[in-house]
């Protein structure tokens, strides 16, 4: 991959020209470059066995009950929310000096802002998903322990809920009225000002450290909108 092909500037993550067709070439070698790919339904099926599996482990294992399963659940989404925040502002939005780093930036999200409407890119793809799932599961049983088996799959869930809300907002109008902003503060981010608008699965925490966008302000375009769908 050579990023000045791409007219790349990772400092904002700016590019050029943003393509609302096609899909950047992340790897010359074609077998590391298909597994950069994936279908949402590919990781619904990757993690669904350990949403529910893991739960069940918790209660034939260590007696907990349905109270205790729920809110586990729940606390992981919120968690996953958090989380989801802080990776998209300063991980995946991290102001890259070398060029192997701005490549590292590029492969991990900056290729998203340059083909916002690459399908089979809007979720992790399974090895580097599972990777990092299993060190971030290890992380929180040595923090937590035996409630990591019902705060995880909260967590999970949260990713799936992220990735096929992702998925929607690149992909249709958003179904309910009270969604509108979501759908909107993400399309500002990826097609106006990627310094704000990192919330994808929700705006709280953007509206919390003051990186929302002010709808109320932002002229909208529904020609522009129609062109973001695929």
């Amino acid at each position: 991959m050579d990023l000045r092909n791409h007219s790349v500037f990772l400092r904002c993550m700016k590019f050029e020209k943003i393509h609302n067709k096609g899909q950047a070439e992340l790897f010359r070698n074609q077998y590391l470059e298909m597994l950069t790919k994936t279908h949402p339904l590919v990781i619904w099926a990757l993690y669904t066995p350990a949403f529910a599996g893991l739960p069940y482990y918790a209660a034939t294992r260590f007696g907990f009950d349905a109270v205790k399963i729920t809110i586990g659940i729940l606390a992981g989404m919120l968690f996953w929310t958090f989380f989801e925040y802080i990776m998209h502002r300063f991980v995946f939005h991290w102001v890259a000096e070398s060029q192997r780093a701005q490549k590292i930036v590029y492969v991990m999200h900056g290729n998203h802002h340059h083909f916002p409407r690459d399908r089979e890119r809007l979720f992790m793809p399974p090895v580097p998903s599972l990777i990092i799932a299993s060190v971030i599961f290890g992380l929180m049983y040595l923090m937590m322990g035996r409630l990591v088996f019902v705060f995880f799959p909260g967590f999970i869930l949260g990713y799936l809920m992220y990735g096929s809300m992702h998925y929607a907002i690149h992909a249709w109008n958003p179904p309910f009225k009270w969604m509108k902003p979501l759908w909107r503060n993400h399309h500002l981010h990826n097609y106006k000002d990627d310094h704000r608008g990192f919330g994808v699965s929700t705006t709280i925490w953007d509206r919390a450290f003051g990186t929302m966008f002010d709808l109320k302000k932002e002229k909208e375009d529904k020609e522009k909108v129609k062109e973001l769908m695929f």
